[in-house]
């Protein structure tokens, strides 16, 4: 029998505006109907943790055909094993930066960048906002909020990075906890 592994599955885009709804309730039902165990979710953001044998290449594919099947609209998925999700938080760089968990932000992306993230934000000014870049995730501290970030302004024009999704500090936490 395989070991069942403890997911992060964070889903890019659903539930910010009306197209894209999804109930959580309805989630938890159908991933549970999937095959996965201990599905709970976390917010109406698209925060799932679950428990599978199923490897992560497999996982997310999985999720995104279950999803739009259901559904009827794809959904990005990306995904972050317990102890992954456990080495984001110790890792955690702007630890003497950030003190509001709702300004500080971890980009979760698909990947590593392609290109250096220096070069495509040179230029820019960024105020007190500051960032910090750890294989697959960035950091990004917004102390002015997120709303008028001139760093996520900035984020937003660059157009050849890998598919990436944002969770505040504070849900990271949250859903940490909610791994254990």
């Amino acid at each position: 029998m395989k070991e069942l592994v403890r997911y992060a599955v964070f889903l890019r885009g659903i539930n910010l505006g009306k197209a894209r709804r999804v109930a959580m309730a309805d989630l938890r039902t159908l991933l549970t109907e999937e095959g996965y165990d201990n599905v709970a979710s976390l917010l109406q953001s698209g925060n799932v943790v679950l428990d599978t044998d199923r490897p992560p290449a497999e996982l997310g594919t999985a999720i995104e055909q279950a999803i739009e099947k259901r559904f009827g609209f794809a959904v990005g998925v990306i995904l972050r094993s317990r102890d992954e999700l456990a080495r984001v938080v110790a890792k955690n760089p702007l630890v003497g930066v950030a003190d509001d968990g709702s300004k500080y932000v971890v980009s979760f992306l698909a990947r590593p960048l392609d290109m250096s993230i220096e070069d495509e934000l040179a230029g820019a000014e960024l105020g007190a906002d500051r960032y910090a870049v750890d294989g697959t995730e960035m950091y990004i501290w917004c102390p002015g909020g997120l709303r008028d970030s001139p760093l996520m302004k900035a984020l937003g024009k660059i157009k050849d990075g890998p598919p990436a999704t944002v969770r505040n500090w504070n849900t990271v936490e949250k859903l940490l906890a909610m791994m254990q």
